[in-house]
């Protein structure tokens, strides 16, 4: 499926203000099951200077830095996609575990939460694959779903204690529940196709979960679905905060707004 995607993003200050070094994960992942056709970020006023990098989750980084002051900071990105994986469950689990070099290269991805605090949130199959079908449609059914535009994500305590969260916060919750369980999990950050039917378009948030034989596999919670070609991943990252689009600070005493607008079109 090709789908397109305009989004611009313009953060206003009250008075003049110095902007510190900003770091824009806004490109798309290229990878087997997503091609990026074309790709375009603009940034206004434009930057002193700029630097493309791998972060430390290997998502595709822009350096920016600004030498004069500013009112206002727009962020236009216009992008198109082809993604692959039509079927998410194409592959054949080769084992339901973890072996010891395995873990130990994921243990970014497998902190200690507490398995006591998410137990009641799907049944302790010991099949992943049935384990991560019902965590997956129980926080969709089972919790509230609300649009925050902006802050970071929940802790898990906070979403489950609440009932309720953002498409961040119950992929947070859904990450923590898998690492509980003993499986890799991390956040990812993107845009996916139904949002091109809504009438104010948000990027969206999900989680990948490592599985042997297939790698990392999208499930997105908000929506109850495995991830197949509706989805477009931009940054994953084993903390919500560095797969966040934009991430900067100012100098100056000045108050700050933000506003974005998104579009989106999908083709066959």
């Amino acid at each position: 499926m090709r789908l397109s995607v305009a989004h611009t993003t313009v953060y206003r200050y009250d008075r003049p203000v110095q902007l510190e070094p900003h770091l824009f994960r806004l490109r798309p992942r290229e990878d087997a099951v997503q091609r990026l056709i074309g790709y375009r970020l603009d940034l206004t006023p434009p930057p002193a200077g700029q630097s493309w990098s791998l972060d430390q989750d290997g998502n595709a980084a822009l350096q920016a830095w600004f030498h004069d002051p500013v009112e206002q900071l727009t962020v236009s990105v216009d992008f198109a996609v082809e993604t692959l994986r039509e079927n998410p469950f194409d592959f054949v689990l080769a084992s339901p575990v973890y072996d010891e070099r395995l873990r130990a290269a994921l243990s970014p991805y497998l902190p200690s939460d507490d398995p006591a605090a998410f137990a009641g949130l799907a049944p302790r199959e010991s099949d992943p694959m049935a384990f991560l079908t019902a965590l997956n449609g129980g926080l969709f059914r089972n919790f509230r779903h609300v649009v925050r535009e902006d802050g970071p994500a929940h802790p898990p305590e906070v979403t489950l204690r609440e009932g309720a969260g953002s498409c961040r916060d119950l992929a947070v919750l859904f990450c923590a529940a898998c690492r509980a369980r003993g499986l890799a999990a991390r956040f990812v950050s993107g845009y996916e196709r139904a949002a091109a039917f809504e009438e104010q378009a948000h990027m969206h948030a999900w989680a990948e979960v490592y599985l042997p034989g297939g790698g990392w596999r999208g499930y997105d919670p908000s929506r109850g679905l495995a991830v197949s070609t509706g989805h477009i991943a931009v940054a994953a990252a084993a903390d919500p905060q560095f797969a966040a689009p934009v991430t900067g600070t100012y100098r100056g005493l000045a108050r700050s707004t933000m506003e974005h607008s998104i579009r989106m079109q999908a083709g066959a």
